[in-house]
């Protein structure tokens, strides 16, 4: 080794020594996505399972897929103030999806700690958006004006910036690029979006509300984590009832979703918006148990039934966190 090659070996060595401090104090971290699945119902008002809401993370950026019932409850039980999510993308406004969005963008806008909200909300979603925030507003007026009376909230706070979108590109920023791409949730139930975010060499994919669909499939090569959808009901419903069958058509069943995700090949498949059909009191639903073995039939990869607060980490491995309630 000439002079040259030694100094320049030593410099390293010096950088490298100098580095040491800072990855053990945690200023250099992985880059990584984080998705917290807040409610994995459907419309059933079951009190383990809330709305569909998906909660991600990347870096400092933080981005809600839908907002269903009690979204707001679970993100306070994380102690993420609702007044630092300020952005929102719905798959379609299915109430199911929506209905949590006033309790959010309201109860975040107060100025206690779990609010505070100061700054415009950013919503996108399908055609229909726009008009569905304006008129929330509307509805909301009289509550808006009291609240700001005094030392109120700040007016910023009660601005929402709602657009309509199409699929392709709809948000890129901080590094994160979310893609809205078509599914297929019925007929008369256009448009529907599911939803992929790249962000740092990683990748997710939401369904969304859909039966199997090929443009998911399409724009989910090479993700990591795909969360899908799911639907199923007793064989003797299936066979007896009409209005169970159509709504089964709009969703995905467990050997359906199995298929789909055959063709994808994610390193982890996670099913939320867990729909157990029940039209007829004298057929049950099926339980949450019977959705695995049933995706069995055709998917061999690793699956996750999805829990409410059950986080996921993508990053140089993908890991699955059950939430555990912190001891009183």
């Amino acid at each position: 080794m000439n002079q040259n090659q030694f100094m320049r070996t030593y410099l390293l060595f010096r950088r490298l020594l100098l580095l040491i401090p800072l990855f053990a104090s945690g200023v250099v971290e992985a880059q990584t996505l984080k998705v917290t699945l807040l409610g994995t119902g459907a419309p059933f008002p079951r009190i383990d399972r809330f709305g569909p809401s998906i909660l991600l993370e990347a870096g400092s950026t933080k981005l809600l897929f839908d907002c269903g019932r009690g979204a707001s409850q679970r993100l306070w039980q994380l102690k993420i103030p609702l007044g630092v999510v300020n952005t929102v993308f719905f798959t379609h406004l299915h109430s199911d999806h929506t209905v949590g969005f006033p309790d959010l963008w309201l109860t975040g806008w107060l100025p206690a700690v779990y609010g505070r909200w100061a700054v415009p909300m950013q919503v996108f979603g399908p055609e229909g958006t726009a008009t569905m925030m304006a008129a929330l507003k509307q509805a909301c007026a009289w509550d808006l004006s009291v609240r700001q009376q005094g030392q109120g909230p700040s007016e910023a706070g009660t601005v929402v910036t709602a657009t309509n979108i199409s699929q392709g590109v709809v948000y890129q920023q901080g590094g994160v690029k979310v893609t809205a791409l078509d599914v297929k949730h019925g007929e008369g139930l256009k448009p529907a979006f599911g939803y992929r975010v790249d962000y740092a060499g990683h990748s997710v994919v939401f369904s969304g509300d859909t039966g199997p669909s090929d443009n998911l499939v399409k724009f989910a090569q090479g993700a990591e984590v795909v969360v899908h959808e799911v639907a199923a009901a007793r064989e003797g419903l299936v066979q007896t009832s009409a209005t169970a069958r159509e709504i089964l058509s709009f969703h995905t069943q467990p050997e359906e979703a199995g298929q789909v995700l055959a063709r994808i090949k994610p390193k982890l498949a996670v099913y939320s918006h867990i729909v157990l059909l029940s039209t007829d009191p004298s057929i049950p639903p099926p339980t949450d148990q019977e959705l695995l073995p049933r995706t069995r039939k055709t998917y061999s990869g690793r699956v996750e039934l999805g829990e409410d607060l059950m986080s996921i980490e993508i990053g140089s491995e993908v890991t699955v966190r059950r939430f555990v309630p912190p001891s009183k």
